[in-house]
């Protein structure tokens, strides 16, 4: 059974105006929101910090440590429970200590008050500087663009340059939604976000060649019988069903991580869940608009031949 009829004609490309500005509007909000306040709220991977890691005898819940600290130090202090190990912890502290070892003693003295002196042991614990942070923030910045570059030359042997352009757009578009989203909601940047920021690129871009790809095969099929965008519009609707079954079958599994994956993962699993929108729906309504405004600018409404 398909989950599109064979025939439908969504005039996808005709309602580009209305999706391009609702795509403006929410960029725009996410600058005028990231200067408002100062700029995105970096976690300590990049703008220092210190982590302390912990263990208990008795069972202690993140919750349970989060509470007994917030107060005690500065910031809003970030919980992982150690994997393999049960009762351990590291904290993760945004502020710089002058002294490593009285953030030591405060963390131990005030989660002794909490649990017990006997039941609390500081492993170990260490800094972050604010220059380690500056240079992971610069190789961050550097792995994404190296990303989009790489795919504009895929794009471009595989396709044509515009068509490798519409793709970088849409890209720019899907981090630049996740980046908004992520302002809007105060929440922290850290390498757990970049990670995720790279998915969602190699997750929307995949999409696009789908797309990109039946083109081809259509004009290749039909040539001239057809305009370039009634080529586009066309693909979109003959891959609708495989679009729509993708994008529920990441979305779906997203969302459970995003509700039973824990707090570890809350905000990976929250960009994702963002950018799994925000790809499909630059997919269609991005990255094709583009290629199609470029190469009637480079070439008017002839159809490109592969």
């Amino acid at each position: 059974m398909e989950l599109i009829p064979p025939g439908t004609k969504i005039d996808f490309i005709g309602k580009q105006k209305i999706a391009i500005a609702i795509s403006i509007v929410i960029i725009l909000a996410g600058i005028a929101s990231i200067v408002l306040k100062g700029g995105v709220r970096y976690g300590i991977d990049f703008s220092g910090g210190t982590m302390v890691q912990v263990a208990f005898k008795t069972s202690v819940s993140a919750d349970q440590i989060r509470s007994a600290l917030t107060g005690a130090v500065e910031g809003t202090p970030v919980i992982q429970e150690t994997l393999g190990k049960s009762n351990e912890f590291i904290i993760q502290l945004e502020r710089m200590p002058s002294e490593l070892g009285g953030v030591e003693n405060l963390v131990s003295e005030t989660l002794g008050k909490a649990f017990g002196a006997d039941n609390v042991s500081v492993s170990q614990a260490q800094m972050v500087g604010p220059r380690a942070g500056a240079e992971l923030r610069q190789k961050a910045l550097l792995a994404i663009i190296i990303s989009w570059a790489a795919i504009l030359l895929y794009v471009w042997w595989r396709f044509e340059i515009h068509w490798g352009i519409g793709a970088i757009v849409a890209l720019v578009h899907d981090v630049l939604i996740t980046v908004s989203v992520f302002s809007f909601l105060n929440k922290q940047f850290d390498l757990q976000i970049i990670a995720a920021l790279l998915t969602i690129i190699g997750y929307s871009i995949n999409d696009t060649i789908v797309i990109f790809d039946r083109v081809r095969e259509n004009i290749k099929k039909y040539g001239s019988k057809y305009t370039i965008t009634e080529h586009f519009n066309m693909s979109i609707n003959e891959t609708l069903g495989r679009t729509i079954l993708t994008a529920a079958t990441v979305f779906f599994s997203v969302l459970a991580l995003f509700f039973f994956g824990g707090p570890v993962i809350h905000d990976f699993s929250l960009a994702l869940l963002v950018g799994s929108i925000a790809g499909t729906y630059s997919t269609v309504y991005i990255a094709s608009p583009v290629v199609l405004y470029v190469q009637k600018r480079w070439r008017g409404a002839e159809v490109s031949k592969f």
